[in-house]
This record gives structure tokens, C-alpha cells and sequence, in this order.
């Protein structure tokens, strides 16, 4: 289970670049989210990616991973109730690597949700330290996670019934 929090890692570790990178397009997105006015932007975009990358250091330190999950669980969880509150509200929630504005849906709200459980599992597992096959694992995890991501873009998918 050591590519659990490293995949984890990655996630966190990428988002927290993503905002550094995109601090516009991020900083309105948060403002958005967080239903806060428009100078609060950046400052809570600094504060959530200090904290992901806070959290995906320490899940990277087997002594720190516990911390690391934590807090990870927190901020997913958090992420998950402020998508909830603007379910239906059509916005760019800041969570892909591009800008889209759709409403905000159960796929949406459903994803932080499941990395949140994904970080309470890593918090109750015992820490181990990292394996050869590790990194190449949460590489995996990583490249289905995207996939996934882009898969609930489709606007109008034959197999979805909204």
C-alpha cells in the first residue's frame, strides 16, 4: 500500500504547482468557491497551495505521513463541502489543469469526496516505508485519475442521464 500516499503526494504535489502557475485564473476560481469577495482570491489560493504542498511533503516522510493524510483529509473534505454549497451553480471550480465553467455536479463534488476517503485510508494504514514498484504505481493511479477527470468533461455522454 506505500503507492497509496505516494500517489496521494503527486496529486497534492501537482495541484499545489498548478496554483502556483495559474494564480489568476486559481485566485478567481477560489474566490468563487469559497463565496468570498474578490481580494480574498489569492490569499486563499496561497493558503490552500502552502497546504497541499505542507501535506504532500509529509506524506512522503513515513514519520510525517499521518500529518500528511490529515491534512490532505481536511482540505479534500473542506473542497467537497464548498462544492457542494454551489451544486448546481455553473463556475470553473478550479479543479482541472483548463479552464471550464459548467455547473458544478455529483462527478464534481464526488471527487474530492473519494480523495478525502482515499486520505482517511492512508491515515489509518500503518506507514511503509516505499517499495521499487511504488512510484510506478502511483504513476498508474495518477494517469487513471486524470483520465477520469476528463472522462466527466463530456458534455452529453450516451451513457449518462442528467
Amino acid at each position: 500500500m506505500a503507492a497509496l500516499p505516494l500517489f496521494l503526494a503527486l496529486l497534492l504535489g501537482g495541484s499545489a504547482l498548478h496554483k502556483a502557475l495559474d494564480r489568476r485564473r486559481l485566485g478567481g476560481a477560489a474566490e468563487r468557491l469559497a463565496g468570498t469577495p474578490l481580494s480574498t482570491g489569492p490569499l486563499l489560493l496561497i493558503a490552500a497551495g502552502v497546504a497541499e504542498g505542507t501535506a504532500a511533503l509529509c506524506l512522503l516522510l513515513a514519520p510525517l505521513r499521518l500529518v500528511g493524510a490529515l491534512v490532505a483529509l481536511l482540505l479534500w473534505a473542506l473542497y467537497a463541502m464548498l462544492l457542494l454549497r454551489r451544486r448546481g451553480q455553473s463556475l470553473d471550480c478550479g479543479c482541472d489543469l483548463v479552464a471550464r465553467e459548467r455547473p458544478v455536479g455529483a462527478g464534481q463534488i464526488a471527487r474530492p469526496a473519494l480523495l478525502a476517503g482515499l486520505a482517511a485510508l492512508t491515515a489509518l494504514l500503518p506507514p511503509t516505508p516505499f517499495t521499487l514498484d511504488a512510484p510506478f504505481a502511483a504513476a498508474g493511479f495518477l494517469a487513471l485519475w486524470l483520465g477520469a477527470a476528463e472522462i466527466l468533461v463530456i458534455p452529453r455522454p450516451v451513457w449518462r442521464n442528467n
